[in-house]
């Protein structure tokens, strides 16, 4: 059946201006003046032959027609934006985004994208930065690396490696200490304000007891305590695998055994709405097979 649309600038107008309830602001969005906007939802309005908003002088509201027809255009709308972004990955599916969580970018990732692009000169990655998860509905990632547990639906989480935390410090930090023994009461804790409660954590898993696991220096992120820490400001909690290539080359060193294990993990995490692409499936064997000598058992 041939199938009769109305033209799509009638209906991004409309849909802007229901949302926003503005046909000044709705301009603003799609870069338009608002006696454009205002000019296209009367061409939606006579063709549909009835009236989608109640205008006032200074404001506009829905009518009941207009609030029916408002969550079907809107989802439309969605669904086209989705389906023109895979048409568009497929096009460039050399071209891989990827959002990981700060510190692992910074002290895991980064420094061995070299080792990806050796085996796959031919995928560009696009890495981008971020704590905070993924919509991936409306964001144009094709995955990211999250910290912890993974409980969100419709997407595939690939555990990568566990978060275990152990004290790392400077070198020159221990030979300022008296005899060389390291009293954590006597010196700054380093904290990342992503995980606020670790350095309790860690103590009373060590049993060391008279110890405020609150004191010292915080910081954003894990990875500006690991620089502090490098630099002998006081001893920071490292994660085993980001902070290996520092241990590696006596940058840091780690002064005590224990090892506290954070629930959860590293995880890569793509939807599953989304055809994988050929440059995904190579990204996940690579991280898994980078990661295996870590230990990807689940804690």
């Amino acid at each position: 059946m041939k199938r009769v649309l109305v033209p799509l600038n009638p209906l991004r107008s409309f849909e802007a201006a229901a949302r926003l309830l503005s046909f000044t602001a709705a301009g603003e969005e799609l870069s338009v003046t608002q006696t454009a906007i205002s000019r296209q939802v009367r061409v939606l309005e006579q063709y549909l032959g009835q009236e989608l908003f109640s205008r006032h002088a200074q404001t506009i509201e829905l009518t009941p027609a207009g609030a029916r027809l408002y969550p079907a255009i809107s989802r439309a709308l969605d669904d086209l934006s989705i389906a023109t972004s895979q048409a568009s990955r497929r096009r460039r599916q050399e071209v891989l985004s990827i959002q990981a969580y700060s510190t692992f970018a910074q002290c895991w990732l980064i420094r061995m994208l070299s080792e990806f692009q050796a085996l796959h000169s031919d995928i560009d990655v696009h890495l981008s930065a971020s704590s905070t998860r993924v919509n991936f509905e409306h964001q144009d990632i094709d995955a990211a690396i999250y910290s912890g547990v993974v409980e969100e639906r419709g997407v595939q989480a690939d555990f990568l490696t566990p978060i275990e935390l152990i004290p790392v410090m400077s070198p020159a930090l221990l030979e300022r200490q008296p005899n060389r023994q390291l009293d954590l009461s006597q010196v700054k804790l380093l904290h990342s304000l992503s995980r606020p409660t670790s350095w309790n954590d860690w103590l009373h898993g060590a049993g060391m007891v008279g110890i405020d696991g609150n004191k010292g220096h915080k910081f954003e992120s894990s990875a500006m305590a690991f620089e502090a820490a490098i630099q002998g400001t006081g001893v920071a909690l490292g994660v085993k695998v980001l902070v290996e290539h520092f241990l590696a080359s006596g940058a840091l060193i780690a002064p005590f055994d224990h090892v506290h294990v954070i629930p959860g993990g590293y995880y890569l995490v793509s939807p599953t709405s989304r055809p994988t692409s050929r440059a995904l499936r190579a990204f996940r064997s690579w991280l898994l097979d980078s990661l295996s000598s870590t230990g990807r058992a689940q804690p």
